[in-house]
């Protein structure tokens, strides 16, 4: 299926979506509210097929946290990118490990590195950090009191 097909199957289904325009793959905007129902259809509609989460990571925006979603699918041999916005005061978005389970060790690293919380997930703790870590090294207002640097 070509990313136009794609695209047109998607807002068929959701209505409303909103799309980037010339990347290399199909990529969704969308929510935080509302995102675990929209997973579970690109994984169970056999249009879509999206068996496979190849990618999880998070961006710190100036106004936001995006959960960023590469999905495959094997059978179909399309991918989809989504983008969860999400917000900074209460980063949480709902865990999609019980739908992908490669979810269950990329949501722990975006915990840990991020902070954002993935509501249900089954063991969501630190991945690499020491349990009495403060602060998330990746967002940008992280300063680390060891690096002199300041960027």
């Amino acid at each position: 299926m070509t990313n136009e097909e794609l695209k047109m199957k998607l807002e068929e289904l959701f209505p409303g979506s909103t799309f980037e325009e010339e990347t290399q793959w199909l990529t969704l905007n969308m929510e935080a509210e509302g995102f675990k129902p929209v997973a579970q259809q690109l994984r169970n509609n056999e249009s879509f097929n999206f068996d496979f989460l190849f990618c999880l990571t998070a961006v710190d925006w100036k106004t936001h946290f995006s959960a960023v979603y590469h999905l495959t699918s094997t059978a179909l041999r399309h991918t989809i990118v989504i983008k969860v916005k999400i917000d900074k005061n209460d980063p949480a978005v709902d865990t999609v490990s019980d739908i992908w389970r490669t979810a269950e060790f990329h949501e722990r690293e975006a915990y840990d590195l991020m902070g954002i919380s993935f509501t249900g997930h089954p063991d969501l703790r630190r991945l690499f950090l020491e349990d009495d870590h403060v602060g998330f090294p990746l967002r940008k207002d992280y300063e680390d009191p060891i690096n002199m640097i300041k960027l």
